[in-house]
């Protein structure tokens, strides 16, 4: 399954939408899919192909279910000259599984002011060993080693390159799409590499860490292509009870800061439950 078909939703009645899902190793639903398809509905709701997502906000609720469909129900919540909101809740048969909003702007001439910057000494993909649990993007980790000069608020630090294997249209919404698809992938990397259960072995660590995503926020500050390379650069800025908060900068191959993420993940080392 590609990012085309996992993005297509079908039209179940006004202001609602069906999608499905692949089955993925570890079963479930992948909480990217989950924001990306809702993103999709939430689009397809607005009247004006001038207005282009700049934020989205999601609390996942439940874990979702790959042997069953995901409706979405969309609400318009306002439409106004310069933007428009909307939310959109996700459900199965066990219940909402998502709740999300996004924000629509038209475009404005302003200053472009950029402060934080793609590391200086950051491998490129091509020289760095790819690896995906996914046909639907491409992922070439960055060493920890490889950025450690470089500054950033935060501990536990997460890099790497990734983009959505299928060549996309020149623009349109599934750009959008595709990096909230991918925006899911390193958040849980940060936290956990901050977290003093990072010491054990990778042998103890598959048996006793538990997480899960509990929000998801994105930020959309520039155009960009998610079928070409974006470092997506993670730090978790604190942990405490269970929740660790992953804050991600993304930039293009070229520097662009193209985004932001924020990502609160829950982390539960077992044994401390037990």
């Amino acid at each position: 399954m590609d990012l085309k078909t996992i993005l297509e939703l079908a039209d179940h009645g006004p202001d609602t939408f069906v999608g499905i899902g692949p089955h993925y190793p570890w079963g479930g639903l992948y909480g990217g899919q989950i924001v990306a398809q809702a993103l999709s509905a939430a689009t397809a709701t607005i009247d004006y192909p001038d207005l282009h997502v700049h934020s989205l906000r999601a609390y996942f609720i439940r874990r979702g279910n790959h042997d069953e469909p995901v409706r979405y129900e969309v609400d318009r919540i306002r439409n106004g000259r310069s933007f428009a909101t909307r939310r959109v809740i996700a459900r199965q048969p066990i219940g909402a599984i998502l709740n999300l909003e996004a924000s629509f702007q038209r475009p404005e001439e302003s200053a472009d002011v950029e402060t934080v910057s793609l590391p200086l000494d950051v491998p490129r993909p091509d020289e760095l060993d790819q690896d995906s649990w996914s046909p639907v993007f491409e992922r070439a980790f960055v060493p920890p080693a490889a950025i450690r000069s470089d500054r950033r608020d935060g501990a536990g630090r997460a890099a790497a390159w990734l983009k959505v294997s299928q060549e996309l249209p020149p623009d349109g919404p599934l750009h959008a799409g595709g990096l909230a698809y991918l925006s899911d992938d390193l958040p849980t990397d940060a936290v956990a590499r901050a977290h003093p259960v990072s010491r054990e072995p990778m042998e103890v660590l598959h048996k006793v860490l538990f997480t899960a995503s509990l929000d998801h926020t994105i930020w959309f500050h520039r155009p960009f292509r998610a079928d070409e390379w974006q470092l997506h650069d993670f730090t978790c800025h604190t942990f405490v009870g269970a929740r660790g908060l992953a804050i991600g900068h993304v930039f293009s191959l070229e520097g662009v800061h193209l985004a932001t993420v924020a990502q609160e993940v829950l982390l539960r080392d077992t044994r401390e439950r037990a």
